[in-house]
């Protein structure tokens, strides 16, 4: 395949790890606290939760996406993998604010 595919097919999972790790604390929090600020932190985690399920849905259920992504040059494949890459360094950076 092509290794600009593998890295964001991994991305997009550790994205879905996270977010669900993410998910659960504030879920635990809004019960506990109701506060309106974690609900806000829930729907958006849920929103991003959705947004990598589709992600991997394309990159490993969808042949025809998989073949578009290694037919373009490697620049696209490269910002593709960017998107998924920095959402992954801005979750981990907010995972490691929550879980403190």
């Amino acid at each position: 395949m092509s290794l600009w595919l593998d890295a964001a097919r991994i991305a997009a999972g550790l994205n879905v790890v996270v977010l669900a790790a993410l998910g659960a604390v504030w879920f635990r929090n809004y019960r506990q606290h109701g506060a309106a600020h974690t609900l806000g932190l829930l729907v958006f985690a849920a929103f991003l939760l959705l947004e990598n399920l589709l992600w991997l849905y394309l990159y490993v259920l969808r042949d025809d996406f998989v073949g578009w992504f290694v037919a373009t040059g490697p620049d696209v494949q490269a910002g593709i993998t960017m998107l998924c890459g920095l959402e992954l360094v801005a979750l981990a950076f907010l995972a490691r604010i929550t879980l403190q």
